[in-house]
């Protein structure tokens, strides 16, 4: 196991198209990252800069104490889980978990324990003579892992490895790889676009915008203090959202947004925040007509237009209320929820 340092990293193409610029990352030994962010916001780039299928430009890249800018992927001493398996069609599971370990020209005995124990620990072990084609999804993903395994590298690096698979699956298998990851205490790298994988999943995440950092921290640090504009809307499901201070100010009493500093004039709600009831003492309360309201099993989405502003407001509750489109619903906020940036800069303001 090692550690992972991103010094300044940046990856520029031909034509000075950049993908990634001054990427700073330092992941301990054992620790999981988790990379999200749109689609081009750089994750999978930078993730192939790690493993050595891309070049880097600008920076230096350290794993453990070794600078491996200009190593091969092989010399690396990792691991990679690819989005579409990528196994050998013609070999059972056996021999492409094996396939690596022959090249390297481990000993027989070696080989079979190391694929032994893979089987074993990734509950495959019934599937060893068989063929991927004879294999479900999920199992060819195992298969996939154990590939990964058997190696013992020094860090595993995932590319949006549950992208092929069903819902009900993905859930099933971000809960096997964490907890294969924490038993076995290897130093991982994750990309993943799906925020909710990357929530349940990430010691920390790092979210990428533009080839650039946005935030790192916990899962818990970026949804209750996201530090831009566009960390706020990334993270959470439905978004957070985004209203205008001066509209606020005109609604509710000084005393209410006082905490607020004065240069800010964006202010971020989350969905869940917002409770269909009257403000009580000191909470904020806001009034909306009721555009649509989706039942979404266990809780609702409730959207909602306000007088005065165009964009639309939308209320996570937990459970479905008993109300009817078009009418008008008051809502209460306690004060310290809302999230206040600087709409020009992007950034939060306090």
């Amino acid at each position: 196991m090692a550690s992972i340092t991103m010094d300044n990293l940046g990856k520029v193409y031909a034509g000075n198209v950049r993908a990634v610029t001054g990427v700073n990352i330092d992941i301990a030994d054992g620790e999981m990252i988790v990379l999200v962010g749109p689609s081009g916001c750089g994750k999978s780039t930078l993730l192939r800069m790690v493993a050595g299928l891309e070049t880097i430009t600008e920076g230096t890249l350290r794993i453990g104490e070794r600078v491996v800018n200009t190593l091969e992927p092989a010399d690396r001493d990792i691991a990679m889980v690819f989005q579409n398996y990528a196994l050998y069609p013609h070999m059972t599971v056996f021999n492409n978990l094996a396939y690596g370990l022959k090249n390297r020209g481990l000993k027989k005995a070696e080989i079979d324990r190391r694929v032994k124990d893979a089987a074993e620990m990734l509950q495959i072990g019934q599937f060893l003579d068989r063929k991927p084609r004879q294999l479900s999804g999920g199992q060819r993903q195992r298969v996939a892992m154990g590939r990964a395994l058997v190696r013992e590298p020094a860090a595993f690096l995932f590319d949006e490895p549950l992208s092929n698979l069903d819902a009900k699956l993905r859930v099933q298998m971000r809960v096997e790889i964490r907890q294969l990851q924490k038993r076995l205490g290897t130093t991982s790298l994750y990309v993943t676009h799906d925020q909710l994988e990357a929530l349940t999943m990430a010691d920390r995440l790092v979210v990428l915008n533009g080839g650039r950092i946005e935030q790192i921290g916990t899962p818990m640090e970026l949804y209750s203090r996201p530090e831009t504009v566009f960390v706020a809307g990334f993270i959470g499901s439905p978004a957070m959202n985004m209203l205008p201070a001066d509209y606020l100010r005109t609604l509710v009493p000084a005393e209410a947004l006082a905490h607020v500093p004065q240069n800010a004039d964006l202010i971020g709600i989350r969905p869940e925040d917002l409770a269909l009831a009257p403000p009580a003492m000191g909470e904020i309360g806001l009034s909306g007509r009721l555009l649509l309201l989706e039942p979404a099993g266990a809780e609702s989405h409730l959207h909602l237009v306000f007088d005065g502003i165009d964009e639309h407001v939308v209320v996570r509750l937990p459970h479905v209320p008993d109300v009817s489109e078009g009418a008008t619903l008051q809502f209460s906020l306690k004060r310290e929820k809302l999230h206040p940036f600087h709409q020009a800069s992007g950034q939060r303001v306090a």
